[in-house]
């Protein structure tokens, strides 16, 4: 594996003297997302394997190109497990890509986001340096949190080289429910519950139907179970349908149109924009189609951001993926690019256009 890095080394040194560009792949299970690939293909996915696994710690590292499958299959042998269910899409998807696309699945409400797991990365950067950031316990917090960071930055920031994962047990106990309701009780009752103690750890609303799943503690799902009401569905049932939100198998997701993400505060009413699969408690909205400037200024009126998840490559270069930056957060974002890839060879135009 050393000389696997040191040829990297060696490729991005010669990348920037020529003012190159590297378009950074691992599995490429998420390259539909964000903006189009361009540069000369780096392949990531054969740096791979687990460097260390401490079940009693909770913590597990292992180089960017292991295989999410395998990652959860080691952890499952300990009853463990990645809580914030990242997404695959596909069976190649990496650690690495995992932690570049920032993506996480339904449980994202109630455990969080892949960043709030991530406790350190080895990352290449645009000066073929290689640098390392966190450590393997949550109490290092010396400079800049620079894991997170590397959370959502689809590579534009380097190369991710290892990454070191906060892993919790699975829960002891879960049951889902389905309940009749309209999109607005919805998500008035979403927030209502979200204020009381209840083991709510995945929600989705669509097409008048609102799912819950509750998980935890035997005598805390079934009292919560006795609250809330609704109808139980089987175990098999119910796997297969948070699986199919968080692999988007689910019918809402079929065809080829638009998918927009929309991120609003959970108490944001109905947008009434079109089509709609709401996750997270309210804050994570799903909706088919509509106009581009209608969607992103309803998103940002309601105190949120709409992103392109989904979409060919003429309305992605007409409208772009995410949410246009404010000047101040756009100025962040280029610092910061300067300071990890001075040159910017890395994944160019796959956040923005100058990103």
């Amino acid at each position: 594996m050393d000389a696997l890095l040191d040829d990297w080394v060696g490729r991005v040194r010669e990348t920037a003297a020529r003012g190159g560009k590297l378009a950074i792949r691992g599995g490429g299970s998420k390259s539909f997302y964000g903006g189009a690939e361009s540069g000369e293909p780096f392949a990531a996915g054969d740096y791979r394997g687990i460097v260390a696994y401490e079940p009693t710690e909770l913590v597990v590292t292992a180089r960017a190109g292991t295989r999410l499958a395998d990652l959860a299959a080691t952890l499952a042998e300990r009853g463990q497990w990645l809580p914030f269910e990242p997404p695959l899409f596909g069976p190649q998807a990496t650690v690495g890509g995992m932690l570049a696309c920032g993506l996480s699945g339904p449980r994202r409400q109630a455990m969080g986001a892949v960043r709030d797991f991530v406790l350190g990365v080895r990352l290449l950067d645009g000066r073929g340096e290689m640098l390392s950031f966190g450590g393997q316990v949550m109490k290092n917090v010396a400079g800049y949190d620079v894991p997170r960071l590397l959370a959502g930055s689809l590579g534009t920031l380097g190369v991710i080289l290892e990454v070191s994962l906060k892993v919790l047990p699975r829960p002891v106990a879960e049951c889902s429910l389905r309940l009749a309701i309209d999109e607005a009780a919805a998500l008035r009752e979403l927030n209502r519950w979200g204020g009381r103690p209840l083991p709510i750890s995945a929600s989705a609303w669509h097409d008048g139907v609102l799912t819950l799943r509750l998980s935890g503690a035997a005598a805390a799902v079934a009292a919560a179970q006795r609250t809330l009401g609704g109808e139980p569905l089987g175990d098999s049932v119910a796997v297969a349908f948070w699986q199919s939100l968080r692999e988007q198998e689910h019918a809402f997701f079929a065809g080829e149109g638009p998918l927009w993400r929309l991120g609003l505060p959970s108490v944001a009413p109905p947008q009434g924009l079109g089509p709609t699969l709401i996750e997270w408690g309210g804050a994570q909205r799903w909706l088919r189609g509509g106009e581009a400037a209608a969607i992103r200024a309803a998103a940002a009126s309601a105190g949120g951001h709409a992103t392109l998840f989904r979409g060919d490559a003429t309305l992605k270069a007409a409208v772009g993926v995410f949410q246009p930056l404010s000047e101040p957060l756009a100025r962040i974002h280029r610092n910061l690019k300067q300071a990890f890839d001075p040159l910017a060879i890395f994944n160019p135009g796959r956040m923005y256009p100058d990103f």
